[in-house]
């Protein structure tokens, strides 16, 4: 594997490292808050660690494979971007699913919630740049899927952080009760739409 393909394989190790703690937290800090937001950002990092692992495996396939074809390569390529826009989409819509059942009232502690959120916008954005940057010089697909990933977790962490610091700034009001469920009608079409915007350019890529 070339210095350049190392470069994105390290950034892909990186990013599967980084975003396994967020589960981990999340999944805990709903023991002491319920958020909707909280919640639907649970399940979004979860499924979307799940892309990143798949993305990994692939990149790996297809760039250690001496023997590999360029059609072979390209199939396993859009395999990949096809499962991650998948799973933008199933992500979003569990937090639409999620916070229609929610209820209201206090929402707990969601200061666990928050400071994931704060910390995803800065670890992301600087894994977008990364990301970008990569698939400019070498044009990969799984890349270019993991920057548009990448740019929509920071966008999405940027909805979260401003839901949540409201719920904690004001707990057991409608502003705070209508602000997160806005969150998570942001987070959840966002996604949705970054998914089937991956799911039409890789389907179209085979016409």
């Amino acid at each position: 594997m070339d210095p350049e393909r190392k470069s994105g394989y390290r950034t892909l190790v990186m990013s599967v490292l980084m975003s396994a703690y967020g589960p981990v937290i999340l999944g805990l800090g709903l023991r002491v808050g319920h958020s909707s937001t909280q919640i639907a950002d649970f399940v979004r990092r979860t499924a979307e660690l799940l892309a990143l692992i798949v993305a990994l495996i692939v990149y790996a396939a297809t760039n250690r494979a001496d023997n590999m074809d360029e059609a072979q390569r390209g199939d396993l390529e859009r395999k990949g971007n096809l499962f991650t826009g998948m799973v933008m989409c199933v992500s979003g819509g569990s937090m639409l699913l999620l916070s229609a059942l929610s209820a209201g009232g206090d929402k707990g502690n969601v200061v666990p919630a928050l400071a994931i959120a704060v910390l995803g916008v800065i670890a992301n954005s600087v894994f977008w740049r990364r990301y970008t940057v990569l698939y400019h010089r070498q044009g990969n697909a799984i890349l270019g899927v993991q920057a548009r990933l990448y740019g929509a977790k920071t966008t999405v962490d940027v909805c979260v952080t401003i839901a949540l610091a409201a719920v904690l700034a004001m707990p057991g009001t409608q502003a705070a009760y209508w602000l997160d469920k806005a969150g998570t009608l942001l987070v959840a079409l966002y996604m949705i739409r970054c998914g089937i915007r991956t799911i039409q350019e890789q389907t179209a890529a085979v016409q």
